[in-house]
This record gives C-alpha cells, structure tokens and sequence, in this order.
C-alpha cells in the first residue's frame, strides 16, 4: 500500500471514506485498545506511543482505538486527544481501522468527533456523556449530535450510566450512522434482552474485559475490545480464536489460569482497570506504560510482586 502523504490532516482526502457499514463489516476479531502515555510530568508521550503501537500491530487485530476508555479519553483536552489520534493514524497507516473516542459533552463531544474524522479516522466511539442518569431523551440527542458531527460510522459504548432498556436502544436505533453496540455493563442477562430485542440492527461487541470473552461469544458475539492487548497481544487475539472455534473448555481454561488473576487486582482499586496496565507494560521488555492522569490511582508499592506474577504467567504470549 502507499504510504500516508504528510501533513496528517490531509490524510482524508487522498482515501475513500470508510463508510458505517464497511466499519461494520471489518470489525469481527479483537479490537486494540493502547493506553495513553503521561510522562512524569503528565505531559503526553506520543514517541512512547507510537513504539507500543508497533509491538500491537504485529498482531491482528481488526480495529484500534485512539483515546479510548483505556486511553483516558476523559484526562485529555481536545488538543490532546487531537495529538493522539494523529499519531495513532500515522502509527496505523491504514492497515486496519482506527476508531476515536469521543464524549464528555455535547459541544466537545461533537468537536472531538469532527476532528477526528477530518484526521482520516474510520469511526468514532461515543462514550457515556458527563451527566448521569440523562433521560433517554437527552441522550438521544447527545448521540445524535456526536453522530452528525460527521459521516462516520458510530459505535455507542454502554457502560456506567448508559445502560439502556431494549425500548430505549430501539430510540437509539433512530441515529442511522449508529453501526455498534459495545457492551461495557458485564450485564450478560440485560444484554441477552437487547440483543434478543433488537436482532442484527447492531453490530455487538463485548467490551467489559478479556475476563468476558467465554460469556460473549456464548452469545454469539465475534468481537471484543481488549486491555490485555497493551501487554500480551498474543493472549487477546488467542482468546477471540478459541472463542469463535467454540474451544470452550480451552478458552475457559486459559482465562481461568491467565485472563482472571488480572482483572481480579483490577478491582482491589478504583482506577487499576488502566493503571495496573501501565505498571505491567512498564515491568514488559520493549513497552512503555508511564503514570495515569489523577484522579486514577497508582499501583502501590507494596503489591508489585502480584503484578510481577501475572505478567510472568504471559511470558509464552508477548
């Protein structure tokens, strides 16, 4: 393929648009999700960036998120949102599709989702907005705002806050360029109801964590978003395999003994869901994970050696 002419901000112009249902139709396999670097200053690492990127797209993944949940979209100004995505797309090159995040309100929401797309990205990933507990009709037209903010394919992200009722996804439903649902309530009876509901109207993804895999493709859910991916891509993309190849003992045999003592120091504090990657991306040769933005926590000291054990049980899968 020929590479990506300089300045970034033209890529767009010189490739077709990927359009909401050519997303769509690339999105069966694991889905990148690379952390976003703060140097100890907190100021952005875009160089340790582009180098974990390069040890991620070795492996096959079929879409990558710039900015994404894992990313700390919600830590960023829009002008660094705006840096990540540019070197996330140069880093990509157009190898498979890079999705951006896009959220905390209307006004931003909708810029993020605008220059993102002006950037050359494929689709953009509308996160819950900053207030909770919105009625359906505000968020209806959250959603929409980000959605017509360009002409993009849009993958809506149900977590928190944005959990919805079959009745209000159907609403939902409404926003045309809305492709994908990406379930990240770990809800498996709720999200049985909707997808029982709403039929192939969304593409699914599962995307509560690795740990969900076996649950999601019980489903009969192809994709899944990853965090493992930052440190052990081998392992993510494995888990998708025997998934879909219903190797159900297999796969449950590995996210036992690999995927569950991970999430498991996950939950021991708000805010290890991305700074415990950062810390075993940082114990990992050739990776670079940094600190998380506050009011994320760091990993303590004193449980190191717990991180140091799991990322020793990867070592045949990085």
């Amino acid at each position: 393929m020929e590479a990506r002419p300089a300045p970034l901000v033209t890529l767009h112009l010189d490739f077709d648009m990927t359009t909401p249902s050519e997303l769509r139709s690339k999105l069966t396999g694991v889905i990148g999700f690379p952390v976003t670097i703060f140097k100890d200053d907190y100021s952005l690492d875009l160089d340790g960036l582009r180098k974990n990127l390069k040890v991620m797209l070795q492996e096959p993944f079929s879409a990558i998120v710039a900015a994404g949940g894992t990313g700390e979209l919600y830590s960023l100004t829009p002008d660094e949102h705006k840096a990540v995505v540019e070197t996330t797309m140069e880093e990509v090159n157009g190898s498979i599709p890079v999705i951006a995040g896009a959220g905390y309100g209307t006004a931003i929401g909708t810029q993020l989702a605008k220059q993102s797309a002006e950037l050359g990205v494929d689709g953009i990933l509308a996160f819950p907005p900053y207030y909770p507990n919105a009625h359906i009709d505000g968020m209806v037209d959250y959603y929409r705002a980000i959605s017509d903010a360009s002409d993009l394919g849009m993958l809506i992200y149900s977590r928190d806050w944005a959990k919805f009722t079959p009745a209000q996804a159907e609403r939902l439903a409404s926003i045309d360029k809305l492709v994908a649902w990406k379930d990240g309530t770990a809800d498996i009876r709720s999200l049985q109801i909707i997808m029982q509901a709403m039929g192939d109207r969304y593409y699914w993804i599962g995307g509560a964590g690795d740990d969900m895999v076996a649950a999601y493709y019980n489903l009969g859910i192809r994709t899944y978003t990853s965090s493992i991916s930052n440190v052990a891509p081998k392992l993510s993309i494995a888990l998708h395999e025997l998934g879909a190849a219903r190797k159900d003992q297999e796969l449950q045999k590995i996210i036992n003994e690999l995927v569950v003592p991970c999430y498991e120091f996950r939950t021991r504090r708000k805010g290890y869901e991305v700074s415990a990657m950062k810390r075993l991306m940082d114990y990992a040769d050739g990776l670079i994970g940094g600190l998380s933005r506050p009011p994320l926590v760091e990993v303590l000291d004193s449980e190191e050696a717990d991180l140091k054990a799991i990322l020793a049980s990867w070592k045949d899968w990085m």
